[in-house]
């Protein structure tokens, strides 16, 4: 019997979503479930994003193929929106994807052959794992620490990690799964360690937005001497709380790189046209609401913060960003310990589900004592939620 490739034997399962079968289970038994285990925000969607879609339905009698390349007046919205950070990026420099994801394939396989090579700075999003093996490149990790509040370690270290197969360093910036926002110093030495060794930069910026504590945000765009080698890779999924719409976007003034992209899409001939256009609304009017959402994640990041310190043998740094924080426990096996929580364990028919970190490690053995936290729900649920996960290590611990 034919047998699957060497590519989908090497696919690897999510580990933010490889519990599921035993919360599915939890459930079954009438277990409420706080999911803190994915990135799957609550806060509403931005009415304007329906209503423009609705308004398109009504006035439409077919839902067309698009452009390739997306929509021309969400590429413009896009433009303005980057330009509005003080980014020099036009129209035809956009690229609309569907979702994030595909854009981080589609740069990926833009600039780099099979067997060739990424830097990464670990814990990082764990599908970039999934990426690469579909690209059929190689994520060469730099490991940060949860003591230095994963901030990027010396120039040293990034550097001793390129080879002549190296094409580009990828970052996540604010940083997925950590919650660390990257200072302009650590954004420019990327760069220049990039311009130094002529490799590419795949900035992921999904989560611009969300800073915290009066910090600013720094864009690899930001760079003016540095564009032709800067890929910036975003989508509207957190920002704009529509996961599902699937609607992600390539900003880049490399023009082989766009080519080479827009052949890619032609391929897959266009991205969702109704989700575009909820997309246009939602940058056009990201001034009423996109202030609220803000200050909402960080009331939610303090209240996780200040539970999580009340716990005995926990360690975690301040999230500076996104809705993220990686977390240390006072266990021998974090994976086992989230199983646990799921199969084993309940406070008043109450649990909580956490993703393991070693998942978003690509160096064998780390994150094993460590969990990520997604603070997506609402404040008195993510306190209720820890104070549970706190009453799970002890009882993990006193097995």
């Amino acid at each position: 019997m034919a047998g699957i490739s060497k590519r989908g034997a090497a696919m690897p399962a999510s580990p933010i979503r490889k519990l599921v079968p035993y919360a599915n289970d939890a459930k079954k038994r009438g277990i409420h479930v706080y999911h803190l285990n994915i990135g799957q925000p609550d806060i509403a969607t931005p009415r304007v994003i329906f209503d423009a879609i609705e308004e398109y339905a009504r006035t439409e009698k077919v839902l067309p193929y698009g452009p390739s390349d997306g929509l021309p007046e969400l590429r413009e919205a896009i433009a303005d929106y980057l330009q509005g950070y003080g980014l020099n990026v036009n129209a035809d420099e956009v690229f609309i994807t569907t979702a994030g994801s595909e854009a981080i394939v589609f740069a990926m396989m833009a600039i780099a052959d099979p067997g060739d090579e990424f830097i990464v700075f670990e814990p990082f999003y764990t599908n970039y794992n999934g990426f690469a093996r579909m690209a059929d490149v190689k994520l060469v990790p730099v490991t940060t620490s949860v003591e230095d509040g994963f901030h990027l370690p010396e120039r040293s270290e990034i550097e001793s990690r390129i080879t002549d197969r190296t094409r580009g360093i990828v970052m996540c910036n604010p940083n997925n799964p950590t919650g660390t926002v990257y200072s302009r110093d650590e954004v420019e030495m990327v760069v220049s360690i990039a311009r130094e060794h002529d490799l590419f930069v795949l900035s992921d910026e999904v989560y611009r937005e969300f800073v915290f504590d009066g910090r600013k945000h720094t864009s690899a765009l930001s760079f003016e001497d540095d564009l032709d080698r800067i890929i910036v890779m975003d989508s509207i999924s957190k920002r704009f709380s529509a996961c599902g719409a699937r609607i992600g976007y390539i900003a880049t003034k490399n023009r082989d790189v766009l080519n080479t992209i827009l052949r890619f899409g032609q391929a897959r001939l266009c991205p969702p046209t109704i989700e575009q256009v909820g997309a246009i609304a939602g940058f056009r009017h990201m001034s009423e609401f996109m202030d609220e959402m803000i200050a909402e994640y960080e009331r939610r990041r303090d209240a996780v913060y200040e539970e999580l310190m009340k716990i005995p043998g926990v360690f975690t740094r301040k999230p500076e960003g996104a809705f993220y924080t990686v977390v240390r426990l006072p266990v021998d096996d974090a994976e086992e310990f989230s199983i646990f929580m799921l199969r084993d364990f309940n406070v008043d028919g109450k649990t909580t589900m956490v993703a393991p970190a070693n998942g978003f490690y690509a160096t064998e053995g780390k994150g094993k004592d460590e969990i990520r936290i997604a603070y997506v729900l609402e404040v008195e649920q993510l306190v209720d939620a820890i104070r549970i996960l706190g009453k799970g290590i002890e009882a993990y611990k006193g097995r």
